[in-house]
Order: C-alpha cells, then sequence, then structure tokens
C-alpha cells in the first residue's frame, strides 16, 4: 500500500517521524484526493517488521503480506457498514441491506475491546477511522474515552472531509495533518495514466478530485450526463419528456448535475469562466445571459438542500419533475429554456 503520488512527501516526513507520532492523527482535506490511501500506507508502515525500507513499509514481511491481505490482527479499520439483508414478503427475495451513513456506538465499543487486549505481534497497534464525521453522537462520545485515555502503543488515525462536523473534543486530542488536492496537470497526467479518455472534464467535472473522476470513469455515468444535458440545454424544455428520460438515471446524479449546472451559470454571470461543465460553455454563456444571477443563486442553494433527500425520495418521477420545474420557472420568466 503506497500513498498517491502527490501526498508522498508528506508521507515520508510522517514516517522518519514515527517514534514522535502523537497517539491520534486526524488527516483532513476535500473528498477524493486520497485520504484513506494515506492512512492505510500509514498503517502498514507502522505495523511493518521488515527490515527499514526509508519510509515505505518493505512490502515482503509476514506483517505487510497480511495487512495487504487484510487480516493482520493488529489492524481495525471503521467505516459506515452495510445494513444486514432483510427477509422480503414470501417467496420474494431477501432485500439487500443498504449502506449505512452512519458508524454505530456498538461499532466502538468492539474496536474497545480490540485495543484494551495485548498486540498480537508485539508491536503497535493501528486503527483507521473514516469518515470519522459519520461517527453517530454516542459513537463519538465513547471514541472519545479511548482518545482521552488511550492504551500504549495503539495508534489512531481518524480520517475526515468535514473536520468542522466534528466534536470540538475530539479534535482537541488529535494532532491534525491537511492533506493537499494535487494541482491539476498532476492529476490530469495521473488520470490519463489509468487510460481516462478526457481528465480534464472530469477534473473539473469532480473539483479536481482524482478519486472521483476514477469511479466516474464509467462511459453509462457520462452517457446519461449527456443525455440529461441534451435536454436541459434544449431551446424550449419539455418537463415531462426530461423526466421521462432521466427516470432510470440515479436520482443523486440529477440533483449534482443540476447543482453544479446553477453554480456554473452564477459563476459565468459574475467571473466569465465555467468551473464544473466546461464542455457546456457555450449553453451556460446563454443561460447566464438571460437568468437573474440572485435567482440563479436560490435555485442552486435549493439543489444543495435537495441533495439531502435525493438517496431515498417518496416518488423519483415527482421528484425529478420538481427539480425541473423549479429550473423551468428559472429559465421562463425571460423567454429563454435552456
Amino acid at each position: 500500500m503506497q500513498p498517491l503520488p502527490w501526498h508522498l512527501a508528506d508521507f515520508e516526513k510522517l514516517v522518519e517521524a514515527r517514534a514522535r507520532l502523537p497517539h491520534a492523527l486526524l488527516l483532513h482535506g476535500s473528498r477524493g484526493i486520497g485520504k484513506l490511501d494515506f492512512a492505510r500506507a500509514l498503517a502498514q508502515a507502522l505495523l511493518c517488521e521488515g527490515p527499514p525500507a526509508g519510509a515505505h513499509p518493505c512490502g515482503s514481511c509476514a506483517a505487510c503480506a497480511w495487512f495487504e491481505s487484510g487480516m493482520h490482527p493488529d489492524y481495525r479499520e471503521v467505516e459506515p457498514i452495510e445494513e444486514e439483508e432483510r427477509e422480503g414478503e414470501e417467496g420474494e427475495k431477501p432485500r439487500k441491506g443498504k449502506k449505512s451513513t452512519v458508524i454505530k456506538i456498538e461499532q466502538i465499543r468492539d474496536l474497545t475491546a480490540f485495543i484494551n487486549v495485548a498486540s498480537h505481534r508485539g508491536g503497535q497497534k493501528v486503527v483507521v477511522i473514516h469518515p470519522c464525521e459519520a461517527l453517530n453522537p454516542n459513537a463519538a462520545n465513547a471514541l472519545l474515552k479511548s482518545l482521552e485515555e488511550p492504551p500504549p502503543r495503539t495508534q489512531f488515525v481518524l480520517v475526515s472531509h468535514r473536520p468542522h462536523q466534528l466534536l470540538a473534543t475530539i479534535k482537541s486530542r488529535c494532532s491534525q495533518l491537511a492533506l493537499r488536492a494535487p494541482d491539476p496537470a498532476t492529476a490530469a497526467a495521473w488520470l490519463l495514466a489509468r487510460g481516462m479518455p478526457d481528465p480534464p472534464l472530469a477534473l473539473a467535472h469532480t473539483a479536481n478530485a482524482p478519486l472521483l473522476a476514477v469511479e466516474l470513469d464509467d462511459s453509462e455515468y457520462w452517457g446519461a450526463r449527456a443525455a440529461f444535458l441534451r435536454h436541459l440545454t434544449a431551446r424550449e424544455l419539455d418537463v415531462l419528456s426530461a423526466s421521462e428520460a432521466a427516470r432510470d438515471f440515479p436520482i443523486p446524479h440529477v440533483v449534482i448535475w443540476l447543482q453544479k449546472w446553477a453554480y456554473d451559470v452564477v459563476h459565468y454571470r459574475v467571473l466569465g469562466t465555467v468551473r464544473y461543465n466546461p464542455d457546456q460553455r457555450e449553453a451556460i454563456a446563454r443561460v447566464a445571459s438571460a437568468v437573474e444571477p440572485l435567482e440563479a443563486m436560490r435555485f442552486y442553494r435549493e439543489m444543495v438542500r435537495q441533495q439531502r433527500i435525493a438517496q431515498h425520495p417518496l416518488n423519483a418521477r415527482l421528484f425529478i419533475e420538481y427539480l425541473l420545474l423549479e429550473y423551468r420557472d428559472l429559465v421562463q420568466p425571460q423567454g429563454l429554456a435552456a
């Protein structure tokens, strides 16, 4: 396990000082830049039993082999877990459990049992928690007790996209390291080496988050986006047709497409540039020239609010129609359909 290239300098500096590491380290930065890769690489380096290989784990000792297979007895990773399958109606297959959005107190209690027993290998124990803002209040308070009185030779590594959401008491017990996103040229070169066809567009669309761009390296995603934007950029927006076309798209994608579109409309009106949709610059310029910036900003904020329920709308078709009607209300008073 290695950190991503743009974090190598921070990683090597940190591991070289491993003897002086605080018991709890908080890694934070924007989503999709490689913070979890950094945390896992750090954990492997701390658990490595091989001969010194600079700041990097040797990759050949038993400890490294166990770590890379996910079986190291002195390593724990805590994240929101998938809920158990639920039984369906008689004759139906069990319903697949949904991915939880929180880390529960039971997970932290299990972790407490782990850190309070002796190390299997006689060395350190390492715990990675990500994203730590997913801790529910009870879990956060339970973790705080372990951070206040950490067992010897136990290293906590907390990973956060939104550190402002963490309890101040948790942050105060951690040494913090802000991990930066790569510069666009470095990120684009990395994505190009992975075979991505249009790195600049993917990076613009994900706000320069290379790992999020990798997740979108799927022709189905880009095809769905193109189909949706064809409706959005038509001279006259047909809400019913657009809703019908979008009903098979993931609802969170539709909300995010509209949110980023609205952001670009405001951004172009004010600064003359496009951030998220550089391939749609002409259409965005046309919309921006006719809408009121304040109304476009209100629509953008509404899309941000709608993200909270986008995963589980009561009626997907009606939800999409509502979003598109709101957009049509934004553009039609000026006699323009985007």
